[in-house]
């Protein structure tokens, strides 16, 4: 069963190319599973080996390309004609001979695309330096050109249907949090509190079931919470006066919905309570901040003016833009709330307001995802700020 209406597919597909329009690019190689997603309702963990799209403007629909053994995961998952499913023989896979860009390359001088403007997702995790170099020797009449952003940034602004599966994730997203903030008690190893925050990812809410997140559970304890990016640490198990960071999150038909709190085991420190409240607080002030018409680098100066004089510092950015993903990142790269980004915000625009803050010693983090609305924001969760502790 379709995802989304054909008619949302088709809209997808018209902005898309309006942006190729606007950026020179005639014939879109698009090769993010998220795009790919997007634009067809592709859903495959075949990610590993080459696979794409081709959007081209002068034909009106696209042309899917992957190993010959997925292609029947396009028939099964998109709406896409047979004669538009194109497999590559299994001796492309991990060959010196041959590479799959040699099997787009074919495709692209059939249809006489060879000599046009071409993008490709230069900057994408799933298009390599191999596939660029080919492509080139293969197209000597072409002009390969950067297309990363072009679906990435029609996907920024989401539609209603989009934001009903953010707002179940969310659900998911609460349940997940409260599976962690019980589960994690001193004596626990820290791998079972992983194994049960995959449970409820998974098996989701009694109204609908959940999916993999593309981030892993982000759960460090202790001094690994002076890092941003650090998982459990297996075998260990927690302690009396940990501090553990919890960056979780719920997914439905791969849409996202982040959560981040702080946990301490124990009476909480005074020095982790103070910059907790100002965390917060600035939280609280800059989410009240957030409406359409506001710059991304108005909303960072926001939360500095906000936490001016409580001592606490963030250097990188404080959000970012969230929704369709799969891994390694549930951000799509478009929007960062930070000095010198200029984007204006608009309705139906996703972001995650996360000012984490992480020290020599220690971290804390406490999020919120929201969407921007005509008037302000929604707030996607019901969950409480504050420094949770046992």
């Amino acid at each position: 069963m379709a995802v989304f209406s054909a008619q949302e597919y088709g809209e997808r597909l018209r902005k898309t190319r309006e942006r190729m329009h606007e950026q020179g690019v005639e014939v879109l190689l698009v090769s993010h599973p998220a795009n790919m997603n997007y634009l067809t309702g592709f859903d495959g963990w075949s990610f590993y080996v080459h696979q794409g799209l081709i959007v081209a403007l002068d034909h009106d629909e696209p042309l899917w390309f992957g190993r010959e053994q997925d292609s029947n995961a396009a028939r099964i998952l998109t709406s896409l004609r047979e004669e538009d499913i194109l497999g590559y023989p299994d001796h492309y896979v991990m060959s010196k001979l041959r590479h799959p860009m040699d099997f787009v390359a074919d495709i692209l001088k059939e249809r006489g695309w060879d000599r046009l403007h071409i993008g490709v997702e230069m900057e994408g995790y799933y298009f390599t330096a191999e596939g660029f170099r080919v492509l080139g020797r293969n197209l000597p009449g072409a002009v390969v050109k950067d297309g990363t952003l072009v679906v990435n940034l029609v996907r920024r602004v989401k539609s209603e249907a989009e934001i009903e599966y953010i707002r179940q994730a969310a659900r998911i997203a609460e349940k997940v949090m409260n599976t962690a903030l019980e589960t994690i008690v001193p004596g626990v190893r820290e791998n079972d509190a992983a194994g049960e925050i995959y449970k409820a990812q998974i098996s989701g809410t009694a109204e609908f079931g959940g999916d993999y997140t593309s981030l892993c559970p982000i759960m460090p304890s202790a001094e690994r919470t002076s890092s941003a990016h650090l998982t459990w640490c297996t075998d260990r198990r927690y302690e009396n006066g940990d501090i553990v960071l919890l960056e979780l999150a719920g997914a439905r038909h791969h849409y996202h919905c982040p959560i981040s709190r702080t946990l301490f085991l124990g009476e909480p420190r005074p020095e982790l309570q103070k910059i907790a409240d100002a965390v917060i607080g600035g939280l609280n002030e800059t989410v009240a901040f957030i409406r359409p018409g506001v710059t991304a680098e108005e909303v960072e100066a926001k939360w500095r003016e906000s936490i001016a004089g409580t001592g606490v510092n963030k250097p990188s950015r404080v959000g970012y833009s969230f929704g369709l993903n799969y891994p390694p990142d549930w951000g799509e790269q478009t929007l960062s709330l930070r000095p010198a980004d200029t984007t204006i915000l608009q309705p139906g625009m996703c972001i995650h307001f996360m000012p984490g803050i992480w020290m020599k010693d220690f971290g804390f983090e406490c999020s919120e995802p929201l969407v921007v609305t005509e008037k302000g924001c929604e707030l996607f969760l019901n969950f409480e700020r504050k420094l949770f502790s046992k």
